[in-house]
């Protein structure tokens, strides 16, 4: 009779090291029970008996469902379902979950909502390889790529091109095969450059090289074309990131990617962005389609979410709907709805200039209990992780420790100061930032085609090193401190990183805004906003581990990897071996090339380098 349990058990758990352990541990405890009962009364020993039958009852459940879930995922996958991962239909070549009109519609979402992110409606996920379009090229490496894209990579038509507007005719030339961008180095009359100086003079800036001086270091750009303003921010230092609605003909962002500029799918519609409070020092829009004051102005309470103290809101628009020039009139007695709601707001109207305004946020808390009359509410409590919450009708931050004006910040390095508002131990945050700067080393030796080879050694110093510029778009998966990024730049890596701090993760994101990175908050049991094929690298440091305590599908989180990941792009997971292990049956299925490297430091920590292969059908 035990044999026969005990051949079942093995059937569903597999003869895994840690179950044969459990079974020495509870045969130890028995034997421990028994010779502690010669001493103890009966009742103690029955006692002491149930409790730890109890116990060991429910780690072997914990233990046996995972290990099920687990066994269920890799079969999915085994060796005899490798025909089963396919490729997509033709259909889903820039496919992008949770964004389902008309599921969303049948839902009963309207309004404007039915265009926004619902991922508890649109559970339509496949497990199939999301192909590359017929025409799609690898991108031109940094920095010809921002310059230049293939235009078989975007769905950009002749028909969207020619009905845009003169400037970007100006900014674009759409070729055979190609869609060519002016180069920041070229002076063009009324165009970018001279836009980026007239907002730096409007806000009392002598040229737009002094933003920095001006407390502005991060940039929201709402609706950002095709990223123009954004290059020439970048050309500056200044970290600009767009954000524009889901389209399903291709979008701003998607073309943004495909330049290697930082952007990701959001939109003011009824839900928060996935930001913290107080992240940036500037929110821009130029014709970026928002009816501001809207929805008793929610969209603009939103923009003073995520503004710092003393931020700027700089809004481009000739067809404004009395955004334009009644807002700063002072003639008269007429106020628009506009105007009454940055005065709720706190807001003062710094320049007006043709068709462009700008506002600047409040550094004085005070300035929103002195106006009692038909203010806007403070919000009850600090923000928390800001997930696609309902938009709010209160002013956040005031009573947030991170309340600094813009211009009392200082760019480089953080102080102990700055850290203790963060509640991180100086030590600790400097520990982490070497520890980042000697893997950073490693990783890039690894980012070889030797890595994949029968080559008889790991790649060192002698082996010809990959070009300095062969990624552009980063994700690290579960940033922490953002330390992967920090060395990134101090390496001098032209790349650029989305940090994502996981839901149930530290909120770090506030003192990753706060050394002038960018990054999102994301729940990885759902799939990321944005297009296919627009990342370069994928880095996640111990997110499986992460997702085995959230109970999310590994199985799906790494076909969501694979279409965010552009053909021949590099994967870098640090786990532990049992994940790391899972997780290299699994992309061997999807045809990436796959290597465990041992760190030889005596942990039981493994990296899985990976690289997705160019696959057509």
């Amino acid at each position: 009779m035990r044999s026969s349990w005990y051949s079942k058990l093995s059937l569903i758990l597999g003869s895994r090291p840690p179950i044969n352990w459990l079974l020495l541990t509870v045969v130890g405890v028995f034997v421990l029970i028994a010779l502690l009962g010669s001493s103890s009364s009966s009742t103690t020993f029955d006692s002491v008996t149930a409790s730890v039958r109890r116990e060991i009852y429910l780690n072997y459940r914990r233990v046996k469902e995972q290990a099920l879930s687990d066994y269920l995922e890799l079969k999915y996958l085994g060796p005899n379902h490798v025909k089963d991962v396919d490729f997509c239909g033709k259909d889903k070549e820039n496919y992008v979950p949770c964004y389902n009109v008309s599921a969303n519609l049948l839902a009963g979402f309207n309004g404007g909502e039915e265009f926004d992110r619902h991922c508890e409606i649109s559970r339509d996920q496949q497990h199939c390889l999301v192909r590359p379009p017929k025409d799609y090229k690898i991108p031109l490496t940094w920095p010809s790529g921002r310059d230049v894209i293939w235009s078989g990579n975007v769905k950009l038509t002749k028909d969207q091109f020619l009905s845009s507007g003169s400037m970007t005719k100006r900014l674009m030339l759409l070729e055979e095969n190609q869609i060519s961008f002016h180069s920041d180095d070229e002076v063009i009359v009324d165009g970018v450059k001279d836009y980026s100086h007239m907002i730096a003079e409007m806000i009392g800036l002598g040229s737009d090289s002094e933003f920095h001086e001006a407390g502005v270091h991060n940039v929201l750009d709402v609706g950002c074309g095709f990223g123009s303003l954004d290059a020439h921010l970048l050309s500056l230092k200044l970290m600009a990131v767009c954000i524009a609605a889901y389209e399903s003909s291709g979008s701003q962002v998607q073309l943004a990617l495909e330049r290697g500029l930082p952007a990701i799918i959001s939109s003011f519609i009824s839900r928060q962005l996935p930001f913290p409070s107080l992240s940036y020092d500037m929110v821009h829009c130029t014709q970026c389609g928002i009816i501001w004051d809207d929805k008793d102005g929610m969209f603009l309470i939103e923009v003073d979410r995520v503004l710092k103290p003393g931020g700027y809101f700089v809004l481009t628009s000739p067809t404004s709907r009395h955004q334009g020039s009644a807002v700063g009139s002072k003639k008269g007695s007429y106020t628009t709805p506009f105007e009454e709601f940055t005065q709720k707001l706190c807001w003062n109207l710094l320049a007006e200039q043709e068709e462009t305004f700008i506002w600047q946020k409040t550094a004085d808390t005070q300035c929103y209990t002195s106006r009692k009359q038909d203010s806007i509410p403070l919000c009850n409590g600090e923000d928390g992780q800001s997930y696609y919450r309902p938009l709010a009708q209160c002013i956040s931050g005031t009573t947030s420790k991170h309340w600094i004006p813009i211009k009392k910040r200082f760019s480089g390095s953080l102080s102990s100061a700055e850290l203790e508002v963060h509640r991180i131990i100086p030590e600790d945050f400097s520990e982490n930032l070497e520890f980042w700067r000697s893997t950073l080393r490693n990783y890039w030796s690894l980012l070889s085609p030797l890595i994949f080879s029968d080559h008889p050694k790991r790649p060192g110093d002698e082996d010809p090193m990959p070009p300095y510029n062969m990624v552009r778009n980063v994700m690290d998966m579960s940033a922490h401190y953002g330390g992967f990024n920090a060395a990134l730049v101090e390496a001098r890596k032209s790349a650029w990183v989305m940090n994502v701090v996981p839901i149930g993760e530290p909120n770090t994101l506030p003192l990753i805004f706060d050394q002038g990175f960018t990054g999102v908050f994301h729940n990885w049991c759902e799939p990321f906003p944005t297009y296919p094929r627009t990342y370069d690298m994928l880095h996640a440091n111990g997110l499986f581990s992460h997702l085995a305590s959230e109970r999310c599908s590994v199985v799906d989180l790494i076909f969501e990897m694979d279409r965010i990941l552009r053909p021949e792009g590099w994967v870098i997971i640090s786990d532990k071996i049992g994940p790391i292990e899972s997780a290299r049956n699994l992309v061997t299925q999807l045809n990436w090339e796959a290597r465990v490297i041992d760190l030889q430091n005596g942990s039981d920590q493994r990296l899985l380098v990976c690289q997705k292969p160019f696959l057509r059908k």
